[in-house]
């Protein structure tokens, strides 16, 4: 159910991403496209909650990927990492582990070849960077 509604979250970031829209325009534009995710409140909260934060999550992911500019990276490997670092950072219920596995899944899905462990290293910095601020280990 999470999974699903997960997937949807990246394509309506993709698409907010790709149209220069905000939530308010994309998630119904979504639903003409899409049937409804199954877990709507996971969906429409972290679709706006990535839109909220970005500012945030956008320099985390530029801390992260030291040789990567975020602008050059394509669209699908910069909202999946946006995504996934809104879960790491955000998301009390997601642990890092699966909110890592989940992104690495959606790379390989939707990305290049490279995708999977190109979203995996950049992610596992930022749980580190994220469990730092937090003072864990």
């Amino acid at each position: 159910m999470r999974r699903e509604s997960r997937e949807k979250v990246f394509q309506t970031l993709f698409m907010m991403d790709a149209l220069g829209v905000g939530p308010d325009e994309a998630i119904p534009l979504f639903a003409l496209t899409s049937p409804p995710p199954s877990d709507k409140e996971y969906y429409d909260a972290t679709v706006q909650g990535v839109w909220d934060s970005r500012e945030e999550i956008d320099a985390l992911i530029r801390r992260a990927a030291e040789n990567w500019r975020l602008e050059r990276m394509t669209f699908v490997d910069r909202n999946i990492l946006r995504l996934g670092a809104y879960e790491i950072c955000r998301s009390a219920d997601v642990p890092f582990v699966v909110a890592i596995n989940e992104a690495v899944d959606l790379g390989k899905r939707y990305g290049s070849e490279e995708s999977g462990s190109f979203i995996n290293g950049i992610l596992d910095k930022i749980s580190e960077i994220s469990s730092k601020k937090k003072g864990k280990k």
